[in-house]
């Protein structure tokens, strides 16, 4: 389990076309990948399961709980991915809801796009 930053302070800031926004950049694939949008509600839970295929879970708003393998459970917020590699056994749990993008393909190499974060275990 690897762990993304992906908030407005590790952007770039864009210019171009006379713009004036911040881009995070998150992924980049020229294999096929299929992207969706989770939504937990309060006490919603992903159980644990194993992945088909590498993943990355985008934490677009709210916060929870992350885990793989028998590892411990590691905090995560909005501003935040985590990646899990193909066949990784994972579970995410949150008490106040979490919304996320959730990308999977044979082909994700997320630490060329994003800084690391370091795990903050519960």
């Amino acid at each position: 389990m690897e762990f993304y930053r992906f908030d407005q302070e590790v952007g770039m800031q864009i210019t171009k076309f006379d713009s004036n926004f911040v881009m995070s950049r998150l992924i980049q694939t020229s294999k096929d990948a299929h992207i969706g949008c989770m939504h937990l509600p309060a006490n919603g839970v992903v159980g644990y399961h194993q992945a088909v295929s590498p993943q990355l879970m985008i934490i677009m708003s709210g916060e929870g709980q992350v885990r793989s393998g028998n590892g411990n459970e590691v905090r995560v917020k909005a501003g935040e991915a985590v990646f899990w590699a193909k066949e990784e056994w994972h579970e995410t749990k949150t008490a106040a809801g979490l919304t996320a993008i959730v990308i999977e393909s044979d082909e994700l190499t997320p630490a060329v796009h994003m800084p690391v974060r370091e795990p903050i275990s519960e």
